[in-house]
């Protein structure tokens, strides 16, 4: 078999790393901003205490790349050696199939450094590499002072490699994509547009112009999950061209396939689709087998793919006391960021009927940034011969009772007609307790209503997707 030659991938290397050059000044980095994960990632992974490799993982195109240069900037900016830094794409097609000891010795010839001396040493797109948790895992445990940071757009086959073969020299660290509250801070609009108001452990902010935020929420379900979009107006104008081509289908058409084994992709497509279009609503699988054909195991499969690439999240049912049921028959799937639905099918305008469950998608997605997300359900029961639900519950861990509840209305007609909220009405009063609160957004109004001796808090269904995005970013309870 031929060999490529060594000079060739020495050259390669030092195009991607022009630190190495003792006249270089300045690391490359694409976007002077950086998401608000940023620090708390630079905090984990120039952790030198810990003898542990950080695998950066995510969806596509929420700027994992970007913030591994970002990375590089801050750890030359600290001062560190630049000669100790290494950045390799293995998607490289001169560094195909080659091991992960091959690089770093060739980075060492190239430099000159002492190995033993602290290091950086970033793989992206790590997941083209067969076996790379093995190569990854050796070396971990050979260079002590080495910080190995890998990353990659495929995050199912990350999460799936990393749990089985890392534990204990792995650390996970999931960059989603953006939160509300990063999307207006990207565009220069939060201090303009939010206010903050210190209340207690949590913090709460005050709308200076309710119209105005109600026209960048809407922006922010089109295309607001994803940097390069937010700051580019050519992709905001062909979302589906740029982002649904890219973020979603070579998901669905490479990544799961290659990793899975997967045979009928389009069967899988017409799936997600599906779950797409109506991200928010409930899901059986006898249901989705009865409607497609499809066996329920095999259906059962793809739900457990699309969430493990970060398409999708499935929030599980409770009934009308707040009990949870053993077996998962009916749950709701969303998708992760309400933009994708914009890239398969049409942007979204105020008066349409989608503005509902996307504004429910949009807030359910600034939990997934949460822990608190496995404490998230909703509430669905019959009662005579209704059908009842409440779209958010969260349970308390320590005695999975609900702390409180509340139904995502884009609409402001319920403040006058609260008894309309019948759902979240009966699970109030079945679940009374003074402290817990009940609460449903509107779309510019806030107010407390009072129906049959519930207190409903009434509040902007765009100030509270910020509210949660910003707290959950910054440690404080949501």
């Amino acid at each position: 078999m031929l060999e490529i030659a060594e000079r060739d991938i020495l050259n390669s290397l030092k195009q991607d790393n022009p630190w190495w050059d003792a006249g270089f000044e300045h690391p490359f980095v694409e976007f002077t901003r950086t998401r608000a994960y940023f620090a708390r990632f630079c905090e984990l992974s120039l952790n030198w205490d810990v003898r542990r490799s950080v695998i950066l993982m995510g969806p596509r195109r929420v700027g994992k790349t970007v913030m591994l240069r970002q990375l590089v900037a801050h750890a030359i900016a600290d001062g560190m050696e630049p000669s100790c830094i290494l950045f390799a794409s293995i998607d490289t097609p001169l560094y195909s199939g080659m091991p992960l000891t091959r690089l770093l010795d060739l980075f060492e010839k190239q430099t000159g450094h002492d190995a033993k001396s602290r290091r950086l040493v970033i793989f992206d797109e790590i997941q083209y590499l067969k076996d790379w948790e093995v190569h990854l895992k050796v070396l971990t445990d050979r260079y002590p002072n080495t910080r190995f940071i890998a990353s990659g757009s495929a995050a199912a086959a990350l999460r799936l490699k990393s749990y089985e073969s890392g534990a204990g020299r792995f650390t996970d660290f999931l960059l989603p994509p953006l939160t509300f509250a990063e999307f207006l801070d990207f565009l220069g609009l939060e201090d303009d547009l939010i206010s903050p108001e210190p209340s207690g452990q949590t913090l709460r902010y005050r709308v200076r112009d309710i119209t105005r935020l109600n026209g960048a929420f809407i922006d922010y379900l089109n295309f607001g999950g994803y940097p390069e979009a937010v700051l580019n107006p050519e992709i905001q104008r062909n979302v589906g061209r740029y982002l649904g081509r890219d973020i979603i289908d070579k998901v669905l058409l490479r990544d799961l396939p290659s990793l899975y084994g997967i045979q009928d992709v389009p069967e899988l497509n017409r799936l997600f689709t599906t779950i797409a279009y109506h991200s928010g609503q409930e899901i059986s699988l006898d249901g989705l087998a009865q409607s497609s054909g499809v066996a329920k195991n095999t259906i059962a499969k793809y739900l457990e793919y699309l969430e493990a690439a970060f398409l999708i999240v499935r929030v599980r049912r409770v009934d009308d006391s707040g009990r949870t049921f053993q077996r998962m028959r009916h749950f709701k799937a969303y998708l992760t960021n309400p933009s994708m639905r914009a890239a398969l099918f049409s942007p979204l305008n105020d008066g349409d009927e989608a503005m509902g469950p996307m504004a429910e998608t949009a807030i359910f997605s600034q939990w997934f940034h949460s822990e608190a997300m496995g404490d998230l359900y909703y509430a669905r029961w019959k009662s005579g011969r209704q059908t009842r639900e409440v779209d958010l519950v969260k349970l308390n861990p320590a005695n999975m009772r609900p702390a409180w509840a509340y139904e995502v209305k884009w609409s402001d007609r319920f403040v006058d007609r609260p008894e309309e909220l019948e759902g979240l009405v009966e699970f109030a009063q079945k679940n009374w307790d003074s402290s817990m609160p009940v609460g449903a957004t509107t779309k510019t109004v806030t107010r407390e209503t009072r129906v049959a001796g519930i207190t409903i808090k009434h509040f902007p269904c765009a100030s509270h997707c910020y509210q949660i995005g910003r707290n959950v970013i910054e440690g404080r309870p949501a």
